[in-house]
């Protein structure tokens, strides 16, 4: 039988997908190529967002209509934070949650036995379950995911309910995923987590020690860190990651708001003026490190002062870039019960003011890169057009006239601003 995975949300949602088919392949099941109709459609989904459970049903039916003999399984975060509300909007065959997603085939060969709907939901682990073997990545960064979970409990976020409390994996696991994808061919490896910043915590290691651990193959040429909270980046866990000549300098530190009243009825653990300490002390250590982030818009209670004020903040931080998104109700949270909550007119009015300035700040900092040199790894040649990938610092570069393989990492300089992206030369 062959199968099919949808991955909706997160780099960790990704990742786990990849798992997800390792252990399909390791049961004997076969991936599905695009002239086939698949047996298996696996959807690991996203509740991040009520519209990430919108598309996860949506889905769900379309697969059902596209593929009617096809056994359908739904995982992931939707079904893991709203289990009721999972078994009763989607037909799918079976439905599990994040603390079961690894067996999926084992719920597959059961319901093959007595071809009876399960709909089974567990509470997530308590420790990390470290994977036995590891799936080759088709993409040029390689993900490897350290830890899983959030104690953050942000008063917007669903999250805890849908991945439980913080665990980290063990330093030597990830030293073996490391040299498994560095013996794949891959340079550049990306740590991801649901709250990386908090990695170590519960065994005593901090994100410096798997960052290291990473950096000290000597096939590996560069180590990035997807999104971080920002508190708990201290100046000495700064000062030593610095260190660290392979980390790239590149941090999404997750905002939010600019707003230090809107943060605390966030129930974020730090106001704007911390933020931007840390910001200032990323910069000192990484004299040429790029800075990106999330905003959200129309949070309950933010007047129209609070929003201005998130706006000259993200101005006097200056990012290169920011995923601008407007805050949307999550039943089971602190912030559904709080009342003024945002017409949808003023979110939809100040996503287009925040996005406009996102957009002007990110060409700002392509125009103040001009002429610098970078390092780029190659992603692909789009023949006969362009190569394109991303510098150290995170900036999408095309170049126009020139050849390289993929995972090559090419000296570059870049040369022209554009919507979006930078034009470079090879040096």
């Amino acid at each position: 039988m062959n199968f099919l995975v949808y991955t909706q949300g997160c780099k960790v949602n990704q990742y786990d997908s990849d798992i997800i088919s390792r252990n399909m392949l390791a049961a004997g099941f076969l991936p599905a190529n695009e002239n086939q109709t698949p047996d298996i459609v696996i959807i690991n989904s996203c509740t991040v967002t009520e519209n990430g459970d919108k598309k996860a049903v949506r889905l769900a039916a379309k697969i059902k209509r596209s593929y009617p003999s096809a056994i359908t399984v739904l995982t992931g975060c939707y079904p893991q934070a709203f289990p009721q509300e999972a078994a009763k909007n989607t037909d799918a065959d079976i439905i599990t949650g994040n603390s079961q997603k690894y067996n999926i085939h084992e719920f597959i060969f059961d319901l093959i036995r007595n071809g009876k709907r399960r709909c089974e939901i567990k509470e997530n682990e308590k420790t990390y379950p470290e994977p036995r073997g590891f799936h080759h990545c088709d993409r040029t960064r390689a993900y490897i995911k350290i830890e899983d979970g959030c104690n953050r409990f942000c008063s917007y976020c669903i999250i805890p309910s849908a991945r439980g409390r913080i665990r980290s994996r063990s330093l030597e696991n990830i030293a073996r995923e490391t040299d498994f994808h560095a013996k794949d061919g891959h340079k550049e490896i990306v740590l991801t987590g649901i709250n990386l910043s908090c990695y170590g915590c519960d065994n005593g290691h901090s994100l410096y020690d798997a960052v290291k651990v990473v950096a000290d193959n000597a096939s590996i040429e560069r180590v990035r860190l997807s999104s971080l909270e920002p508190e708990l980046l201290t100046p000495f866990e700064i000062e030593r990651m610095s260190g660290i000549k392979k980390l790239c300098p590149h941090f999404h530190l997750s905002l939010q708001s600019g707003c230090s009243t809107t943060l605390k009825r966030m129930n974020r653990h730090y106001t704007a003026d911390e933020y931007a300490v840390i910001a200032e002390n990323l910069r000192r250590s990484f004299p040429s490190c790029s800075i990106t982030t999330d905003i959200m818009v129309g949070f309950t209670g933010e007047t129209e002062k609070e929003f201005e004020e998130s706006l000259a903040f993200v101005k006097s931080i200056g990012f290169s870039k920011i995923h601008v998104f407007t805050y949307s109700v999550r039943p089971g949270t602190a912030a559904a019960k709080m009342d003024e909550q945002i017409s949808n007119e003023i979110k939809e009015e100040r996503y287009k003011r925040m996005l406009h300035t996102a957009r002007e700040l990110q060409k700002e900092f392509f125009e103040k890169n001009l002429n610098t040199v970078h390092k780029m790894l190659v992603e692909k040649q789009t023949k006969p057009d362009y190569i394109n990938g991303y510098t150290e610092n995170y900036i999408p570069l095309r170049i126009f006239g020139g050849t390289a393989k993929r995972h090559d990492i090419i000296s570059t300089k870049i040369t022209k601003s554009e919507n979006g992206y930078c034009e470079a030369v090879i040096l």
